[in-house]
C-alpha cells in the first residue's frame, strides 16, 4: 500500500475571503505562487510512482511551480466540490438564506452531495492504491478533506473535523494493521508557517 501525499494548491483571491471556490478557475495570488515554490523546496524533487493533479488552473499551477508539471497525470476526479448555485459565497453569505447550512450535512444545491463527492475520493484512492509506489496528490480542499476520511474508511463527514490550509502537505499511510494519517496541515514549509 502505497503512502498518499496530500497537496493543496496555494492561496487564490476567493482563498483568502472564505469564499467557496468549487469549479471556478481562479489562479493564484501572488504570495499563492510563493507558497507553491516553497512546497517544491519541501518536496526537493521527490520521485513518486503516480503524481496527479485536479484539472482546475490554481491545482496545476501549483503542480507546475513545485517542479511536478512534467510528471504529473489530469485526473479530474481531484476536481473540488462542485457547489452548484453556492458557488463564489462566503459561509456567512450562504446562511443568510439557507439558516444552519453546513456542505458536510446539505450538499450544495444545483451542484454535489458529499456522496458524490465520497465517490470520487473512492476512485483516486483506487487508482492511487494500484501504482505500486508513493503518490503525490495536487488537488483542493474539501475534496482532500474528503479523501482523508474516505482512506481512512469513515463517514466523509467526519472531514468537517479536518481543517486545511493553502499549500499545506499531509500524509496518509499505513499503522502496522490499518490505514492512518500519518501527517496532517503541515505548513511549516511557508514562510512565517502559520495558517493559510
Amino acid at each position: 500500500m502505497p503512502e498518499l501525499l496530500l497537496l493543496r494548491h496555494g492561496e487564490t483571491p476567493w482563498s483568502t475571503i472564505g469564499r467557496h471556490t468549487g469549479w471556478s478557475e481562479l489562479p493564484l495570488t501572488e504570495g499563492g505562487r510563493r507558497q507553491a515554490e516553497a512546497l517544491g523546496r519541501r518536496l526537493a524533487g521527490r520521485a513518486f510512482a503516480l503524481v496527479l493533479v485536479s484539472p482546475l488552473v490554481r491545482a496545476r499551477e501549483t503542480c507546475r511551480l513545485a517542479g511536478y508539471d512534467e510528471v504529473a497525470q489530469v485526473d479530474p476526479d481531484l476536481r473540488e466540490w462542485n457547489y452548484g448555485r453556492l458557488e463564489g459565497q462566503t459561509l456567512e453569505e450562504i446562511r443568510a438564506t439557507h439558516p444552519g447550512w453546513s456542505v458536510w450535512r446539505d450538499g450544495a444545491p444545483g451542484g454535489e452531495s458529499i456522496d458524490e463527492v465520497a465517490a470520487r475520493a473512492d476512485r483516486v484512492i483506487a487508482r492511487a492504491s494500484a501504482a505500486g509506489g508513493d503518490v503525490a496528490l495536487f488537488a483542493h480542499g474539501h475534496l482532500l478533506r474528503i479523501l482523508a476520511t474516505r482512506w481512512l474508511g469513515v463517514n466523509p463527514a467526519a472531514a468537517a473535523q479536518l481543517a486545511l490550509d493553502t499549500a499545506s502537505v499531509s500524509l496518509l499511510g499505513l499503522e502496522p494493521e490499518r490505514r492512518s494519517i500519518r501527517r496532517w496541515n503541515d505548513v511549516s514549509h511557508l514562510e512565517d508557517g502559520g495558517p493559510r
